[in-house]
């Protein structure tokens, strides 16, 4: 037998509450909490119109965080949200809140602290770049930084 509804929905915010949450993260934690359909659609309802819940708000929060704490690049951040099945248009507004310079700072500390044995230069630019590529971060761009022309 399913939990009653009202426990289930204090239980979701809660759960929003604690950190920025996608519509998918919640409909995950509800399907584990052993909810039925009808109750989490209702669940998410409520929770989008008390704003527990802000898919545009969610993906800002995450883009900024994977890039300051994780050190990921855009690649692995439109990856990473397209899994959550976030819709482009926020996608795209959330990515639009990385700042450019912030970024390259970034892509530049991760080439700085990464330690790599090659035989030549060309070699060791190469691994750099598999490496940053990895990281979620356009290969174009790491090239054009390790060349110094950034």
């Amino acid at each position: 037998m399913p939990p009653p509804p009202e426990y289930i929905l204090e239980k979701a915010r809660n759960y929003c509450a604690y950190q920025e949450r996608s519509i998918f993260d919640v409909k995950t934690k509800l399907f584990q909490w052993k909810a039925t359909e009808d109750t989490i659609e209702e669940i998410i309802r409520i929770l989008k119109a008390e704003n527990y819940i802000n898919e545009e708000r969610f993906v800002k929060a995450f883009a900024l965080g994977k890039l300051r704490h994780n050190k990921w690049g855009r690649n692995k951040i439109i990856y990473a949200l397209k899994q959550k099945q976030i819709p482009d248009l926020f996608i795209q507004i959330g990515l639009s809140e990385i700042d450019n310079e912030e970024y390259i700072n970034t892509l530049k500390a991760i080439l700085s602290s990464k330690e790599v044995k090659a035989k030549d230069e060309f070699t060791r630019q190469n691994k750099l770049v598999k490496f940053a590529a990895q990281k979620g971060f356009q290969p174009e761009l790491t090239w054009k930084i390790l060349k110094g022309e950034i």
